[in-house]
């Protein structure tokens, strides 16, 4: 009797070790560069006659530039094909490390037990107003087609999540932009400012209510909608933190516990729950039904500056300027880990939404990226965790804000340098890779072109008054810095396109062409010797303020505008 069960597979489906396993792979076909598209002749004559037309018209010729796209609709309709083809449910192409296979490249839900494949530490672009101001807080609209961006002018900016560059602008508050949220719905859009005004705006733009939302007209730092939008909480300045009715816009509570300045509230996803962070260096948890604290949290040595729930809501992760990065688990509300690895204080943070990634951004202009999903076996000895990917010069000054785009395959980063920058996966084979060599300054590449004319700024579906008439701010033009590569001029398959420095070029096609790379120059020093740190605040003033210059009367290094803090 044969203890093996009978083979029914053929011979040749039966799987066999390799031959010689100790060989390596190499790619042997598709060994040339990409080569650019045949040009349609019919297209080219067209183009002609409308230059003739313009010459003739006495109007200026202006050249069309393709722009660079990082399109997640490839990868999600290669996905859901195959899941309908796909042998078993958790099968995904196995990526080589070549060029090719970046059409493997699937988005992050397809690789559930890999969260390496969500470490967006490839630099896209950099996008800049152009009349420059810092830029304090950054969040995805709800479809993820474009980002919002709010700066210390009370600016709102808009740009295109696909191109990154600008699409319209709109002057919604008077002073500095604080916080600002979608409601889970997408419907409505909150938003404060620094002398405590709320706003209510539909995803159009169109602004439907304001009042005052703080006591004396202090700042209102933070902003959450309750996972049922019904409720909205808001901290602010005079150490308190508030729960509103949205649909009424009054005030239902004030907490009162913290005994100073409070930056940061968020309501938990699916519970009601809220953590809030302040100047006393204290966490607290509230129920906001009964308005009473259900635990203090002590372990920050200075102010806490962010909060932010992790996606299944078990975990909370607070940013300090202790310089540490500290995940909570309020199922033993006890401390989790902490992440140390900041050189300066910690001023955002934000989880990535399908993996247990965190980010983290800093007063020292770092990003660093944190994998919670392995723990060494030594970790829980010593729970002090090292980052998994460093961009230690991915910003010149403090990094505010910080977002993931909903399916978590980009990261953008609103800094006080003035630039809202955009961060993607690294693709295979890439030879630019920044992934462990702690990342290279992005390239400074100024690019006005395509954003000075109104027509070309006008969005389809956004309001700008009655008669069609553009308000006064419309006359404000954007201007974008977009660069190529992981640190360097780099296209997606780590070469740099061609005609870089003059993407005007007749012959430039994003994403094709080759010519030698060109580091970028390094990074100079950020603070210098003895240089205050006062100067990189949000504002930048010093005289009558807190730490960070709130309300001070002199100006810091970026001019005479009124900071966040």
């Amino acid at each position: 009797m044969t203890t093996g069960l009978p083979t029914l597979l053929p011979p040749k489906a039966i799987p066999r070790p390799p031959f010689a396993p100790h060989l390596e792979w190499t790619p042997r076909k598709y060994l040339s560069e990409p080569q650019p598209p045949p040009q349609d002749e019919g297209k080219i004559q067209e183009q002609e006659l409308a230059n003739a037309r313009q010459i003739m018209d006495g109007k200026v010729i202006k050249k069309t530039r393709p722009r660079r796209t990082v399109d997640y609709n490839g990868g999600m309709g290669r996905w859901a094909l195959l899941r309908k083809l796909r042998p078993n449910p958790t099968y995904a192409p196995h990526i080589r490390p070549s060029p090719p296979f970046i059409v493997d490249l699937l988005p992050p839900k397809a690789y559930p037990e890999n969260a390496s494949t969500s470490l967006c530490t490839k630099f896209v672009h950099t996008s800049t107003n152009k009349i420059r101001c810092p830029v304090n807080v950054v969040t995805w609209t709800p479809e993820g087609r474009r980002i919002l961006t709010g700066s210390t002018s009370g600016e709102f900016t808009l740009w295109n999540g696909l191109t990154f560059n600008f699409e319209t602008i709109l002057q919604a508050h008077d002073t500095a932009i604080c916080t600002m949220a979608f409601t889970h719905s997408g419907a409505y859009l909150a938003s404060a400012d620094k002398s405590g005004i709320i706003k209510y705006f539909e995803p159009n733009m169109n602004n439907l209510t304001a009042w005052q939302g703080s006591s004396s007209r202090e700042a209102i730092r933070g902003l959450s909608f309750s996972p049922d939008d019904r409720r909205f909480a808001t901290a602010s300045d005079d150490s308190s933190v508030r729960i509103w009715s949205f649909a009424e816009s009054r005030v239902e509570s004030v907490l009162t516990g913290h005994g100073w300045d409070v930056k940061c509230v968020e309501w938990h996803p699916t519970k009601g729950l809220l953590v809030s962070g302040s100047k006393d260096n204290q966490i607290k948890f509230w129920d906001p039904r009964t308005g009473t604290v259900l635990s203090t949290l002590h372990q920050h040595k200075n102010t806490i500056q962010a909060l932010s729930w992790s996606p299944n809501g078990n975990l909370v992760a607070s940013a300090s300027r202790d310089q540490t990065v500290r995940i909570f688990d309020i199922r033993a509300m006890k401390e989790f880990r902490i992440l140390k690895g900041h050189k300066k204080e910690v001023c955002s943070v934000t989880w990535h939404p399908v993996h247990p990634l965190l980010v983290s951004g800093g007063s020292e202009g770092a990003v660093l990226h944190w994998d919670l999903s392995t723990p060494d076996p030594a970790s829980f000895a010593q729970p002090v965790s090292t980052p998994r990917a460093t961009l230690s010069q991915a910003h010149d000054s403090n990094v505010w804000s910080l977002a993931y785009h909903p399916l978590g395959h980009l990261l953008v980063s609103a800094s006080n340098d003035h630039t809202t920058r955009f961060w993607s996966r690294e693709r295979p084979g890439d030879a630019s890779s920044v992934f462990s060599g702690g990342g290279e300054k992005p390239p400074e590449i100024i690019d006005t072109s395509g954003q000075d004319e109104e027509d070309d700024a006008m969005v389809p579906g956004f309001s700008y008054g009655a008669g069609g008439a553009g308000p006064s701010w419309w006359g404000k033009d954007e201007e974008s810095t977009p660069g190529f590569g992981g640190g360097q001029a780099t296209d997606a398959f780590g070469r740099r396109p061609a005609g870089y420095g003059d993407t005007n070029g007749d012959d430039f096609i994003p994403g094709f062409g080759a010519a030698e790379r060109q580091a970028a120059p390094p990074q100079q020093d950020m603070y210098g010797s003895g240089e205050r740190q006062e100067d990189w605040s949000r504002g930048g003033g010093r005289g009558g303020g807190d730490d960070w210059g709130r309300g001070g009367s002199r100006t810091g290094r970026y001019g005479p505008r009124g900071g966040r803090y």
